[in-house]
């Protein structure tokens, strides 16, 4: 028997309701594998970052060329949050500069690892929602959500940079960050339900997603905020012989705290559902 289902346990769950839907939770977390599958995440997430920085900051080069003002206030702003970018350009803004056979091999590496880190998760939500093997969605289905999705999170990037540049232009020093915050973390609430939303086979609805996606959203923004300290920390602390190593281990880091809270929000949603399904039985989780 699983501690969920322990004598003990199911007292809690039936006198507490936030009890029980944070152990249906951690149960589905347990029968899906989301642990394994937010280790594989992570592993591609690893292998898309490096080409979709290259192409952003590629992309900025050519848009930012002549323009320094503004290039300051993106750098600054949103940039200065993303790990191993940000401290960079920050100490030389310069270094932007558009490429157009680097942004061509950037491109490839993108759309080859990105998809794949999406359809991942494709299969990593279709876990959560226990969706059977020969009801989801063939490959020509599954590629095209990747696509779509990557085109998504892009945009997403794209809105979180402009709302920086707007904030920071405001000339707003006291309240500038806590505002880039709450605009990322909305930004990344809308991206992270239409992730929930679409990139599963489930018949999920928009009201079966919110909790989860607002959660999410939220930390992703807190975890970003923080990240580039704690890559920093950790590179700083290692030695010149080990900083490359203790470099990737603060991305993977990073990575992981974000593959993790996207797959446990997403069985925090499965498990409310769940919990509302009128024919389940009082004594067990299933």
């Amino acid at each position: 028997m699983p501690w969920t289902t322990s004598d003990r346990v199911m007292v809690l769950r039936r006198k507490h309701h936030a009890i029980d839907v944070a152990v249906e939770m951690l149960d589905g977390w347990r029968r899906h594998l989301s642990g394994r599958n937010a280790s594989l995440l992570a592993f591609w997430g690893f292998l898309s970052i490096f080409p979709l920085l290259l192409v952003a900051t590629t992309i900025l080069g050519f848009v930012l060329e002549g323009n320094q003002g503004l290039q300051e206030r993106i750098v600054d702003g949103a940039l200065a949050e993303v790990p191993l970018l940000g401290d960079d350009l920050q100490k030389d803004p310069a270094s932007i500069d558009g490429n157009l056979w680097v942004l061509f091999v950037g491109l490839l590496g993108a759309l080859w690892s990105s998809t794949k880190a999406l359809v991942g998760l494709e299969g990593a939500l279709d876990d959560v929602w226990d969706v059977d093997v020969n009801e989801r969605s063939g490959l020509p289905a599954v590629r095209g959500k990747a696509v779509v999705g990557l085109a998504v999170i892009g945009l997403s990037l794209v809105a979180t940079m402009t709302v920086s540049a707007v904030v920071n232009a405001a000339g707003l020093p006291g309240i500038s960050r806590i505002l880039l915050v709450t605009a990322t973390a909305a930004i990344q609430i809308l991206v992270v339900a239409a992730m929930y939303r679409f990139l599963t086979s489930a018949p999920t609805t928009w009201s079966m997603v919110w909790p989860g996606a607002v959660i999410a959203g939220i930390l992703f923004a807190v975890i970003q905020h923080f990240s580039t300290g704690i890559v920093k920390r950790i590179t700083e602390n290692a030695s010149a012989t080990y900083g490359q190593f203790a470099l990737v281990l603060g991305i993977v880091t990073w990575l992981s705290l974000l593959a993790i809270t996207a797959l446990m929000c997403a069985e925090l949603n499965a498990a409310i559902v769940r919990l509302r399904e009128p024919d389940r039985p009082a004594n067990t989780n299933a």
